[in-house]
């Protein structure tokens, strides 16, 4: 089998996906019409073109633009259901999917719908994918807001798997959203956070020993700190990459450039993601493919990213050993 039927074969999770980052702009226009929100573009082509970001704020300021044609449950489920159909066809069987709930709350729609609406999709789908919520907090809105929001969220504790933290990075280190990510642990909530996307390793630390991550997303800049790298190896905290994000917010100029080949080979728990593919033009199948030609990486590379994606989620051990049992029969 080639490159595309190995990697779209290959049982994986995604553990780094923003839902309200794969609205299509074909999608963006249907709702837009649906609930007359009106849209600075004219075209499906001038949305494209517009997705063309030098940096990671710049991306943001489209992507909080585009969220507000998202207005009821209906909404909600339909930018769900593409999701998961795209994420079936690239092997997902396991998706972990952040949502920014002050991205709607902020527009006066209730955290309830968002979260209600999310469920009906996964529910529909629950027998062709396993899947799970987690919550994220934006940093820019600050720690106060961010408890606020784990308060109005609490009705639906039930729904999530965990807490992440994401949106603008520089200036917002980790330490500010201690007492959100204290009552999340109290609830029994998985943790997670964006660090060292764009700012140090620092931040790494900080959302190691202030919040108590067990995961951490993005993280490429760790490498800067050898000492870092030896307490990621030594505990195997694993890092969700996101390669054609990160090339195109300039994180690394090209994907040849991008340091996971060198972080796998150095022991650290890597795994591939998309982040908001619709956005940066590429889904998890695409991220493996492109990364893959772009570093060199072998079948057996990419193999041990596919079982580090399952062994770095959220499931429990009997359903971490089911899939890992699939991916060793498709290995052979």
């Amino acid at each position: 089998m080639n490159l595309a039927e190995y990697v779209r074969g290959l049982p994986k999770a995604e553990l780094h996906m923003h839902i309200e980052g794969t609205l299509e702009p074909e999608m963006l226009f249907e709702l837009a019409q649906k609930n007359d929100v009106e849209l600075p573009f004219v075209s499906v082509a001038e949305v494209r073109a517009a997705y063309d970001f030098d940096d990671l704020q710049s991306f943001l300021d489209i992507y909080y633009a585009g969220a507000a044609v998202l207005i009821t449950e209906e909404d909600f489920a339909a930018l769900m259901r593409a999701y998961l159909e795209r994420a079936i066809a690239d092997g997902v069987r396991r998706a972990e999917m952040f949502f920014d709930p002050q991205t709607h709350t902020q527009r006066g729609i209730d955290v309830g719908t968002v979260i209600r609406g999310f469920r009906v999709a996964m529910d529909e789908y629950q027998d062709r994918i396993s899947t799970g919520l987690i919550m994220c907090f934006l940093r820019h809105l600050g720690g106060e807001e961010a408890v606020a929001t784990f308060e109005a969220a609490r009705p639906y504790l039930g729904e999530l798997i965990g807490v992440g933290l994401d949106s603008s990075e520089v200036g917002f280190p980790p330490e500010l959203f201690v007492d959100a990510y204290a009552l999340a642990r109290q609830e029994g909530l998985r943790l997670t956070a964006h660090a060292a996307e764009e700012a140090g390793p620092d931040y790494v630390w900080g959302a190691l020993n202030a919040l108590g991550a067990e995961r951490i997303d993005h993280g490429v800049q760790s490498e800067r700190d050898p000492e870092l790298i030896e307490r990621l190896v030594q505990d195997q905290i694993p890092l969700t990459m996101c390669p054609i994000s990160n090339r195109q917010l300039k994180v690394f100029a090209n994907l040849g450039d991008h340091n996971l080949k060198r972080m796998l080979d150095r022991g650290v728990k890597v795994t591939i993601n998309s982040d908001d593919p619709a956005y940066f033009g590429g889904y998890i199948g695409d991220n493996y493919i492109e990364t893959a030609q772009a570093l060199g990486l072998t079948r057996d590379d990419l193999a041990t990213i596919a079982r580090n994606s399952i062994e770095a989620s959220f499931l429990d051990d009997a359903a971490k050993s089911q899939l890992l049992d699939e991916l060793a029969t498709f290995l052979g």
